[in-house]
């Protein structure tokens, strides 16, 4: 004798995964991110109708937060009712959007620039909700590293990487830049470049003109030099000149606390990065090439943003 249920239906059990897709779910602007995909998705004129755009868009999206390939993520949708759900695929469906239909999807969202088309929508439905607020921008790097092995196909080393040092450390990769607004963390900007171009040299790229003051670290001496706009900067003391302060005098007790002022205020730069690397697991690039990964990281920013500003009301029904 066999009991196979106690009358539990399991499957609606408040998991940490079916909390943040609920949370997303109110969060993402589908209604505009689908209006922006529609004048470019192929309408098949024979054969089976395609998958609605909002069903193929939210599996993009959940690749981005659980770092699921094309394979992965078909294999996924098949093992895990959730993300049927989710995707609002019928559960007695006769067929699943295969590997080969998820990777035409993100070709499409590649070929047309949509990434970055979603990012900025996104943006300016934040700040139309009050949620930017424009006064203030903190600008920061991070690197994103890439596989320096050339044992590939090709027999080389991605091309559009480079090497950088950092302290006392190699890193091959990317630099993904940012501009970040100082009173919600919202990423407004992003330049990507390999990881050996300096900070400084694409500041010009992280401002969008409104801004009256900038804060950056240590990397950024001299960024005035690097661009037209009007601001102020506060740039952080080099570490080896702060060391040197006589914190005993009061003067060089002033400064220190002010460096301390400039760095909480910074911080705010940083949070972004945390989301993508931590939260969404971005830690290394998914692809060859820089454009690939750019647009990666258009939208994993805009999520990023959402994802920030989640618990605001201003946000949920977007």
């Amino acid at each position: 004798m066999t009991q196979t249920s106690l009358g539990l239906d399991w499957t609606n059990k408040r998991t940490r995964k079916r909390e943040f897709l609920g949370e997303m779910e109110r969060v993402v602007p589908w209604s505009a991110l689908v209006a922006l995909i529609e004048p470019h998705s192929p309408r098949a004129r024979t054969g089976r109708p395609p998958f609605p755009i909002e069903t193929m868009l939210r599996i993009h999206l959940m690749q981005n937060w659980f770092t699921f390939g094309d394979q992965a993520m078909e294999e996924a949708l098949i093992d895990t009712p959730l993300y049927r759900e989710f995707a609002r695929l019928n559960i007695d469906a006769d067929r699943l959007p295969d590997a080969i239909t998820i990777l035409r999807f993100r070709h499409l969202l590649e070929r047309h620039g949509l990434a970055q088309q979603m990012f900025v929508t996104v943006n300016e439905l934040l700040a139309a909700k009050g949620l930017v607020v424009k006064s203030g921008t903190a600008v920061d790097a991070t690197i994103i590293n890439a596989p320096s092995s050339t044992k590939n196909s090709s027999g080389q080393r991605d091309p559009d990487m480079h090497q950088t040092k950092k302290g006392q450390q190699w890193y091959f990769g990317m630099k993904a830049h940012v501009g970040t607004d100082l009173g919600t963390g919202v990423v407004h900007s992003l330049v990507t470049t390999p990881a050996n171009a300096a900070d400084v040299t694409q500041v010009d790229g992280l401002l969008h003109g409104q801004e009256t003051d900038v804060f950056a670290d240590a990397g950024y001496q001299g960024a005035a030099r690097w661009t037209r706009a009007k601001v102020r900067w506060h740039i952080a003391m080099r570490p080896g000149k702060r060391r040197a302060l006589d914190t005993g005098t009061e003067k060089g007790r002033l400064i220190d606390e002010l460096e301390r002022v400039k760095a909480r205020i910074r911080a705010k730069g940083e949070h972004a990065f945390r989301v993508i690397k931590r939260q969404f697991g971005f830690t290394k690039v998914s692809y060859r090439g820089l454009a690939k990964n750019t647009a990666k990281l258009h939208t994993l920013f805009m999520l990023g943003n959402l994802w920030m500003l989640r618990k605001r009301p201003q946000l949920c029904g977007a």
